[in-house]
């Protein structure tokens, strides 16, 4: 049996594993599934059709499954899915989906959500991402594995994050962000390639060269048009993974538009 606090009130249609523990005055509804290992600290609330993985923490007043913020949202059965080992810290946010975005909300495993952060309607979030406190997403963004959301940041609706990007603290982003991007200012602009986190990914030297060349020749060059300077590093750079997924980003379909740099004077 699950162990569960005198004081929490759980529905009797919830299901959770035999190894959760629910803390005091916390509140489970009845669609809820909690997998093993879940632990729900004091005042949490777990509502609407949600499921949370192994193993994920829950911290105090956190407010998980509640109806979205969307107006046009009419009661639809919409879910919330949770993956194993997510860290969601004191006041986090997460909304399940709608009919105009899939009717999912989805989260990935290994995430890190700190104080406050919101994961609007419709977000798929991947693995291993970092959402510092206070950082917020829209409905329907697409955040990728490995990457980090800056603290008081703002995500657009329908914005794309690529993989290992970097957006810095106080950025509104607007536009779609590629994959291994760094992204700051308080309307976001591309001031270059996340170096440090490649490299505390274990990305070699070579690869985060033919990153950064290619980084300057779609986004420096000025030469031809973004589509055929995009066709051109994907031939030079055939043979390199980073590269082909930056060009496999830029070529799909983008609600946003991307975010690019400023001036010449950006820094790398």
């Amino acid at each position: 049996m699950a162990t569960i606090h005198p004081s929490a009130i759980v529905d009797a249609k919830a299901e959770l594993a035999a190894t959760v523990q629910v803390g005091p005055f916390c509140h489970i509804g009845p669609d809820v599934v909690l997998d093993d290992g879940v632990t729900l600290h004091s005042h949490a609330v777990v509502a609407g059709r949600t499921r949370i993985g192994r193993e994920t923490v829950i911290f105090p007043f956190a407010s998980i499954g509640h109806r979205p913020q969307d107006l046009k949202y009419n009661g639809e059965p919409s879910t919330l899915e949770i993956g194993a080992r997510n860290t969601i810290r004191e006041y986090v946010t997460m909304n399940p989906g709608t009919t105009g975005g899939g009717m999912v909300t989805r989260i990935g495993d290994g995430n890190l959500f700190m104080c406050s952060a919101h994961i609007g309607h419709d977000c798929q979030i991947g693995d291993g991402c970092i959402l510092v406190n206070n950082a917020t997403l829209g409905g329907h963004v697409i955040v990728s594995d490995f990457a980090i959301i800056g603290g008081n940041s703002a995500v657009h609706q329908f914005v794309r994050i690529g993989r290992h990007a970097m957006v810095g603290g106080m950025t509104g982003v607007g536009y779609d962000v590629i994959p291994y991007g760094s992204v700051i200012g308080d309307r976001g602009i591309l001031k270059g390639l996340n170096v440090v986190g490649l490299k505390r990914r274990g990305f070699s030297h070579d690869e985060i060269h033919a990153a950064h060349a290619a980084f300057k020749a779609i986004f420096k060059s000025g030469e031809g048009t973004l589509a055929e300077r995009v066709a051109m590093v994907a031939e030079t750079y055939a043979d390199k993974e980073t590269v082909q997924e930056i060009v496999r980003f830029l070529s799909e379909k983008s609600h946003r538009g991307i975010t690019t740099r400023l001036s010449d004077d950006d820094e790398d």
